[in-house]
């Protein structure tokens, strides 16, 4: 089995002192080398709780974000991952725009070779949204 032999760059994981952060822009995400960079193999997230606030309304918005990639060199570290979308609980910010940054952070972070994010949020005056952004963008229009 190869694993990867420590990772110091962890510092959030088992540390045993989770705090939420503010904002996404005061979130860090952690990643970790990935032990199979020759293999393209997909590794999904699920937030089946997430939640953010409606710019004009301040009222809550919930949704479901799936995170799906193909690594590169980089895998995302998964409590990184939580902290990070939690922290958009308090930010003011539509749906589309949440999704795209969502996706923008990540692909800063991990260089992944395809990564998919979606958010479906849940329906505020009859209407549900459902948002999908795509790296590289020419996966987007099929």
């Amino acid at each position: 089995m190869n694993e990867d032999s420590g990772s110091p760059e962890l510092n959030q994981l088992g540390s045993g002192k989770t705090k939420i952060p503010a904002s996404p822009d005061q979130a860090v995400l952690e990643t970790f080398v990935n032990t199979q960079p020759g293999r393209d193999y997909r590794i999904s997230f699920h937030c089946p709780e997430f939640t953010s606030l409606c710019p004009i309304t301040g009222q809550p918005d919930f949704a479901r974000i799936d995170i799906t990639y193909v690594a590169g060199w980089r895998c995302i570290e998964s409590k990184s991952l939580k902290l990070y979308l939690f922290s958009y609980r308090n930010e003011g910010s539509f749906s589309e725009s949440i999704v795209n940054q969502i996706l923008d952070d990540l692909v800063a972070v991990c260089e992944p070779r395809w990564m998919e994010v979606t958010g479906a949020f849940t329906p505020r005056g009859g209407i549900a949204i459902t948002v999908t952004a795509t790296y590289p963008d020419d996966a987007a229009h099929t």
